[in-house]
């Protein structure tokens, strides 16, 4: 059973039913008429028998009978099967737990002993149903480190995006282009072509400038500011390439509270005429450990009044606003790891001061619960102070969670329900 494609579907202004994805759990694919149904549970709202959902394979949908009757029609080892459930009204926003009981009739195994039942029970969230204005929505494919590569690839990244009603994404640049810096035109016309698939939007490209590149060896030296400004500029003229607005540079720090490297200023100023050139907006990021009311802030800020530019911004990662620890992982005590992971808890008020020259959010997160609670993020608050400011730009999700296989997607899904509701919510 997936969390992406659980969603409520419409006929019309009507929501008739919901809507699951289930991957053929045999090792073979088979054809659609040894289907012998499938029992869905959910919660207290829903128990139907086996012979009730609808069946979709190929764009074409199915009652069982008619699966039963059919020739030609298969169940991909590959191909995921859309199970539709009547159910006037649909089902509520939130985490669900969901069973089936899936019935298969294997010609192989004697009839005694058929069919053969597959049973799974699984907390999903019900896929976003639009809202949580005056935000926009997003996804990091960051979200999805350790998934992506081995259980995910770009198509599926970005369909698990598109399917929580996000219309923004994110990348790395050196963690999700071909060939990086240099992708084929045949991959640049690929990711155009599921951009227009998934009607998704880039937002924002992630780049580094690696200040400590040579910092080894008895030719150990340090980058200068024209290396640093090279590095930057190679990545904005690709991300512009790639359809981007925006550019994080991860500039390489000097101190425990993430000053950037001195050579930051002059990188920098040396590529704002391409920047307005391509017009890509520069913005490095304010993370945990570094606050608001900081230097660091303060001196980003300097360069944008200095100069006048446009396409110098800041952007906000939402772990400062932490406020509560992230649990221990195995190996960890308070003393072994960086204090800043118990938060560092920002007053979200202080967003009013800088929202001027925010041009993006991350919405960084750690865990949220199956009753929609996040552990780490005060939400309510939060967006409260970034509504009241004016801000109306993207909310970005970056799950940086437990890399157990497929959880940040699901979480991801638990953050764009959460946050959309409390957006809309605050009136």
């Amino acid at each position: 059973m997936q969390s992406v494609g659980f969603r409520n579907v419409r006929e019309g202004d009507r929501v008739t039913g919901f809507q699951l994805r289930l991957r053929m759990p045999s090792y073979r694919g088979m054809a659609a008429s040894l289907i012998d149904g499938v029992a869905v549970r959910v919660g207290n709202l829903v128990d139907v028998p086996a012979d009730v959902p609808l069946w979709t394979f190929g764009g074409r949908t199915y009652t069982l009978q008619e699966l039963w009757d059919s020739d030609g029609v298969r169940w991909q080892l590959d191909e995921a099967a859309v199970v539709t459930v009547p159910f006037e009204g649909g089902l509520p926003q939130g985490v669900h737990e969901v069973s089936i009981e899936l019935r298969l009739r294997m010609s192989y195994i004697p009839e005694e002993h058929q069919p053969s039942v597959y049973r799974v029970t699984k907390h999903v969230t019900l896929a976003p149903d639009g809202g949580g204005e005056p935000f926009k929505y997003g996804v990091s494919l960051y979200s999805f480190m350790t998934d992506y590569g081995t259980v995910l690839d770009l198509e599926t990244s970005l369909r698990a995006v598109a399917d929580v009603g996000a219309t923004g994404v994110e990348i790395l640049g050196e963690g999700h282009i071909e060939n990086y810096p240099e992708p084929s035109t045949q991959w640049i016309d690929s990711w155009f072509a599921l951009l227009e698939k998934y009607s998704l939007e880039p937002t924002n490209y992630g780049s580094w400038i690696d200040t400590r590149l040579h910092s080894r060896g008895p030719n150990a030296r340090p980058m200068t500011a024209q290396e640093g400004a090279d590095k930057l500029q190679s990545d904005l003229r690709l991300a512009s390439r790639l359809g981007f607005r925006y550019v994080r540079p991860k500039i390489g720090v000097v101190s425990s509270d993430l000053i950037p490297d001195p050579i930051w200023t002059e990188s920098v100023e040396r590529s704002l005429d391409l920047a307005a050139e391509l017009d890509v907006v520069i913005c490095p990021e304010i993370h945990s450990p570094t606050p608001i009311k900081h230097p660091v802030v303060d001196d980003y800020i300097g360069l944008i009044e200095r100069t006048g530019t446009k396409h110098f911004g800041l952007l906000i990662d939402t772990g400062i606003f932490q406020d509560r620890p992230i649990p221990l992982r195995e190996g960890e005590t308070r003393e072994t790891r960086p204090p800043f992971l118990d938060g560092i808890g920002v007053d979200p008020a202080d967003f009013k001061d800088i929202v001027q020259y925010v041009v993006f959010i991350q919405a960084k997160f750690h865990d949220i619960d199956d009753n929609l609670e996040d552990q780490q993020i005060p939400w309510r608050p939060v967006l409260k102070a970034l509504k009241e400011s004016g801000y109306t730009g993207y909310l970005s999700s970056e799950y940086e969670g437990e890399r157990d296989p497929w959880r940040s997607i699901e979480h991801v899904r638990r953050q764009h329900s959460l946050i959309r509701t409390i957006a809309d919510s605050l009136g």
